[in-house]
């Protein structure tokens, strides 16, 4: 997961205003809007950009299903729908395929579509290992978790049915109903790392199944997937999102809401849409705007993003040097802007009781990091490790988020690390370029000679105090060593 500073916020009214002068500036006098239809275009930017933003979540994730499956077979973190990707080892050191990679669990994830018919997820005795599987809907929240957490270590098989499916299941099926046909299956296994654990992982992952409801029970094998030569597979998948231009985010926004649907609560957004020509299932119709409001929400797609990323700045108030998100996460309800944010910054958040990842980028001192000349220290005070009831690690990135190559192959150091404690029970972790002695080498996060960035991670954190949930625990600061 990565966070992103967002601009100023006068940015915000300083791009309308700057839009609206343009405009009038270059309209005719037959054109130019009055002070009521100057108050009309921007009610329409105003609604436009609530329901960009209010769509960012859903065009993001069906954009990234579509990088993630365009495949004809697994390959390495990607595969075709409907079929499992077991990712075997923690990410190398040179792979900059994804940022923020962990060290701490294999991945075994599936995108599958609930829209036409149910799909059967079975998942293995898990033993006393750690694992999660969320299960994303198309609005990127978290549905279901089924994991050590919620559903125990049992072996389990659901059926995922989509928004509208009745029917019947066979003995031993539980339903877990989605709200939309895009289901996001993230899930995470823990892992030492070792060859020993690896395979036992492997083995576990092995034995996980996906299958369509009408193939269950039968011998079974998935076809190979689509693949469209035609998609951009190169550029980012946030950048293509970004770079939409208005009514052709509009029209794929209305086009997914025919199989991923509005809830309930979002009836005020529907109505909101409908002012503006988007009706969901249908192509988006821009001509119920004023021929001056269509020239303006052209601004709409920046306007928004400004907007999703200013809010950083009030969702997340650093706390010792660290930035994290514990409230409206992986289920968001109508806080949509919050939703946004997350997908911009880390789409596929888990629900604060799952995990929580907070990110440094300034020490206690309120400077950025630097191990080309300075030594770091994260003082820990006995019993105050990070409270919880998986594991935790931290883990050393460079100024893009990638893990920092080392003589010891250490990228995180975690609670099934071994630490040197000091004679008050204390613990001092190092971050630095160049080793603090053998006798510490034990508490050493090696850092480059260079910028970087610290990330802790803590699966299924306790929820009862000492809490990072509830603000009653806070990650120590780091501070440069004088």
């Amino acid at each position: 997961m990565r966070f992103m500073a967002g601009s100023k916020s006068s940015a915000i009214a300083g791009l309308w205003f700057a839009l609206v002068l343009v405009l009038i500036s270059c309209s005719g006098p037959e054109t130019k809007p009055s002070g009521n239809a100057q108050s009309g275009v921007e009610q329409a930017v105003s609604d436009a950009t609530d329901v960009y933003i209010y769509g960012y979540p859903l065009v993001t994730m069906d954009m990234t299903r579509k990088f993630i499956t365009n495949y004809a077979t697994v390959q390495g973190s990607r595969g075709p729908m409907g079929q499992i990707v077991k990712l075997r080892t923690y990410p190398a050191v040179d792979d900059h395929a994804v940022t923020a990679p962990n060290a701490d669990t294999l991945y075994t994830t599936a995108f599958i579509d609930v829209s036409k018919e149910p799909w059967v997820f079975s998942i293995p005795d898990m033993g006393d290992r750690y694992y999660l599987m969320p299960m994303l809907d198309g609005w990127t929240d978290v549905f279901q978790v089924p994991g050590k957490r919620t559903t125990g270590g049992k072996a389990q098989k659901y059926a995922i049915t989509g928004p509208g499916w009745t029917g019947t299941l066979p003995a031993g099926v539980t339903e877990y109903k989605s709200p939309t046909g895009i289901v996001w299956i993230l899930g995470r296994i823990y892992c030492t790392g070792t060859p020993d654990d690896y395979a036992k992982v492997h083995a576990l992952q092995d034995k996980f199944s996906l299958v369509p409801l009408s193939s269950y029970g039968k011998p079974y094998t998935p076809l190979p997937g689509e693949v469209d030569d035609n998609l951009d597979m190169k550029t980012a998948v946030r950048d293509q999102v970004d770079h939409l231009e208005v009514n052709n985010y509009f029209n794929y926004l209305a086009k997914l809401m025919k199989t991923n649907p509005a809830s309930a609560d979002d009836a005020p957004m529907v109505a909101k849409m409908a002012k503006i020509g988007l009706v969901p299932g249908q192509d988006f119709d821009p001509s119920k705007l004023g021929a001056f409001d269509k020239e303006a929400i052209k601004a709409v797609p920046k306007l928004a993003q400004v907007k999703i990323m200013e809010y950083f700045k009030k969702a997340a108030v650093p706390v010792n040097g660290w930035t994290y998100l514990t409230k409206n996460i992986g289920i968001y309800g109508t806080d949509y802007i919050q939703r946004a944010l997350v997908t911009a910054i880390g789409l596929g958040a888990n629900r604060p009781q799952d995990a929580i990842y907070p990110t440094s980028q300034k020490d206690a001192a309120d400077s950025e990091y630097n191990g080309d000349s300075q030594n770091y220290v994260m003082h820990i005070s006995k019993g105050d490790l990070p409270p919880v009831n998986g594991f935790w690690s931290l883990t050393m990135y460079d100024a893009s988020y990638f893990f920092v190559p080392n003589p010891l192959n250490r990228y995180t150091l975690s609670s099934r690390n071994k630490f040197v404690t000091n004679a008050d029970g204390s613990v001092d972790l190092y971050l630095q370029a160049d080793s603090p002695g053998k006798g510490k080498e034990a508490n050493w996060l090696p850092a480059p000679k260079a910028k970087f960035i610290p990330m802790l991670r803590l699966y299924w954190p306790k929820e009862t105090p000492p809490s990072i949930i509830d603000g009653s625990w806070k990650p120590p600061a780091i501070s440069a060593v004088k």
